[in-house]
């Protein structure tokens, strides 16, 4: 076919037209990917580097990883490994008082090629010693034993059976053991230390190594969540201690998803 005078116009103008028909498929492809995590479901992660207040600046890239597969009452999946991304928003270390504090917010999850946004609030934060703690049997004469076999502690308490498969607390079972790793669990409001009732205690959520009623800081012992990430600006986590905040790498934060500000 000839190129004619009408047909070139067409090709030039759709030219023209291309990288905003783009732009248009990608927002809407991201809005899309940031609605495939429910609101309320819990994201296990562990820190890979540590960060402190007097070390850290603002927009400094903090980095973890999911450590149990996600998986919704829809079906969505988020895998174990996938990477977490977020940064520093704020350091406060006023040298005219004692303390300091840091403000930090999460991202998105990278996941198999997607990239997908997250708005979310910090249920427990675990030290790395408290990490390790709650993957090492209770018995150290259990060592010896297959993995598969050990009793273990989560943290806020739980105890993990895992050659029965249960998880129970002081109130009877309340969860399950997968083989392979990690753990399924509905979450109770812990209102006293902090956690309200909410989305992220209606249906079944995979934890990792924390308890039904984790809330809190565990192994920090100057450490508080002075704001969790669901109230304005949703999303900022603010982290205070009456010294310096410390965060090392190998810490566990159980995070749930909140909804974005409008």
């Amino acid at each position: 076919m000839p190129l004619t005078p009408a047909i070139a116009h067409s090709l030039t103008r759709g030219c023209r037209l291309m990288p905003m028909f783009l732009s248009v498929c990608l927002f809407c492809s991201t809005v899309l990917v940031a609605q495939q995590i429910p609101v309320g479901t819990a994201i296990p992660v562990m820190i890979g580097k540590g960060f402190e207040a007097n070390k850290s600046a603002v927009d400094k890239t903090l980095e973890g990883q999911v450590m149990q597969d996600v998986r919704t009452p829809s079906g969505i999946e988020v895998s174990s490994g996938a990477k977490v991304i977020g940064h520093i928003v704020n350091v406060n270390t006023d040298s005219r008082a004692s303390g300091s504090s840091i403000t930090l917010r999460f991202d998105a999850i990278e996941d198999h090629g997607r990239r997908i946004p997250i708005r979310v609030n910090l249920i427990a934060l675990a030290s790395m010693m408290d990490v390790a703690d709650a993957e090492t049997p209770l018995n150290s004469g259990s060592n010896t034993d297959p993995i598969n076999l050990w009793v273990t502690r989560q943290i806020g308490g739980d105890i993990v059976y895992r050659g029965q498969f249960k998880v129970k607390s002081g109130t009877g079972e309340v969860g399950k053991w997968l083989q392979g790793g990690g753990v399924r669990i509905k979450l109770t409001p812990n209102p006293e230390k902090g956690c309200p009732n909410g989305p992220a205690y209606e249906f079944e959520q995979s934890v990792w190594i924390f308890s039904s009623d984790a809330c809190g800081t565990y192994g920090y012992r100057n450490l508080k969540i002075a704001k969790s990430g669901s109230t304005a600006p949703v999303g900022d986590i603010v982290l205070q201690s009456s010294k310096t905040v410390k965060i090392r790498g190998g810490s566990g934060w159980l995070l749930t998803i909140v909804p974005a500000a409008k």
